[in-house]
């Protein structure tokens, strides 16, 4: 097979791993080869069907030994395969970086023979790259999980991210759905990367010439809606992985049937705006100071996809209202509907020198129809009584401008 057929197959294969990240990390060239990486991240250009290009996203190769229900490479399904050599994807790679096609590789692949032989070919390319063509652009690999600790520890020496997939919120996901998958496998993997992250992050205290161990971190993949998780269990999973190895970031991949898929599998695509909203809430997680356990309730397992999650936490809290944007802590007026990240920075800032009114909100582009009932500034009072109305949720809510969510549902897009 032709390493153009290998590509078109392999691309392609690579478009349903979500966790491709380019960014956080700073490698500068050593001048005897090509490229190098900035930690303001990669401009990324798409391709007119959707692919982003500005890495060169493929799979070392799509033949797999697992059979995960929901995953089309799965060793049972019929698509067809194909597989590089490593020194085929560093060829690539070079002579595209050359081309100005792209600024970085993303590599990942099924699982052949055994997870160390699937991380020893990984590695083998981002090897080629950096010690044979002096590459210094952006590399991200896949960790395969339950690789042994010295190759994990050679991928991150080599790589600037890495990320070993969770795919499926809960054990009992994987059970029902890829057996050849343990939450306590894919977790030591990720407590590995996460302690030699911490030992090269103290080393480089000690000495500044200490060795890099993947400097943009790690990350990883939940699939939505493959299962009947619902966001409570999926947020709880995230909130767990925060906290205990550090990720960079979680991707959510709305899962999407393909043909002939599992009997076990749903019929229909999980809607787009519950990723989305799951992304907001992730947000919320990361920068705003909100707990995964505040974004949802037992009797609401799931997030609304009718409003931002930070409204709907504003709603069934209205007692924490209104606030006082003259008074109020950082941590409080980053709980205010649509006062994002960087106006609460803002605002801190100028009350230093003037008490703020609603025509200074308004100059910083905050949406004061949403903003108003939650606040209070020199020349605004916010009523009680609008406070409490049962009309509230439809005044502050903002009318979806484009319909790009599922059909009917009208998807809130104001500031967090």
């Amino acid at each position: 097979m032709q390493v153009q057929q290998k590509l078109e197959i392999l691309a392609d294969a690579a478009k349903y791993d979500a966790s491709c990240a380019s960014s956080g990390a700073k490698r500068s060239g050593n001048g005897k080869g090509v490229g190098h990486s900035d930690g303001m991240g990669i401009c990324h250009s798409y391709t007119p069907d959707g692919r982003c290009v500005s890495l060169l996203k493929i799979l070392l190769t799509n033949y797999c030994t697992y059979d995960c229900v929901f995953c089309v490479n799965r060793v049972s399904s019929d698509v067809k395969r194909a597989r590089f050599t490593p020194q085929e994807v560093a060829d690539l790679t070079i002579n595209f970086y050359k081309r100005n096609y792209i600024e970085g590789l993303f590599l990942s692949s099924g699982i052949v023979q055994s997870p160390d032989y699937t991380m020893e070919q990984l590695i083998e390319v981002a090897r080629l790259l950096r010690e044979e063509h002096s590459f210094g652009g952006y590399i991200h690999l896949k960790a395969i999980p339950g690789a042994s600790e010295p190759l994990i520890e050679r991928a991150g020496k080599l790589a600037d991210r890495l990320s070993a997939n969770m795919e499926l919120p809960t054990q009992q996901d994987l059970v029902q759905l890829a057996p050849d998958k343990k939450v306590e496998v894919i977790e030591g993997t990720m407590g590995q990367i996460f302690e030699r992250r911490t030992e090269a992050e103290e080393e480089k205290k000690r000495t500044r010439h200490a060795p890099k161990f993947a400097p943009a971190g790690q990350s990883t993949q939940l699939v939505v809606g493959a299962t009947p998780s619902t966001d409570q269990q999926i947020l709880a999973t995230a909130s767990h992985l925060y906290g205990s190895y550090g990720l960079r970031r979680i991707y959510y991949s709305g899962f999407s049937p393909f043909p002939s898929g599992d009997a076990r599998l749903p019929l229909k695509p999980a809607p787009l705006v519950r990723e989305h909203r799951l992304y907001q809430a992730d947000w919320l997680m990361r920068y705003y100071g909100f707990a995964g356990h505040e974004l949802t309730t037992a009797e609401k397992p799931d997030l609304d996809l009718t409003q931002d999650p930070k409204l709907t936490w504003a709603l069934a809290h209205r007692e924490f209202f209104p606030v006082d944007v003259n008074r109020a802590s950082r941590e409080v007026l980053l709980r205010v509907p649509g006062i994002g990240y960087r106006n609460v920075e803002r605002i801190l800032r100028i009350r230093a020198y003037h008490p703020l009114s609603l025509e200074d909100l308004r100059k910083l582009n905050v949406r004061l129809k949403t903003v108003s009932p939650f606040v209070t500034t020199t020349d605004h009072l916010a009523p009680a009584a609008a406070m409490d109305s049962d009309a509230l949720p439809s005044a502050v809510v903002i009318p979806a401008q484009m319909q790009l969510f599922a059909a009917g549902v009208s998807a809130g897009t104001g500031q967090l």
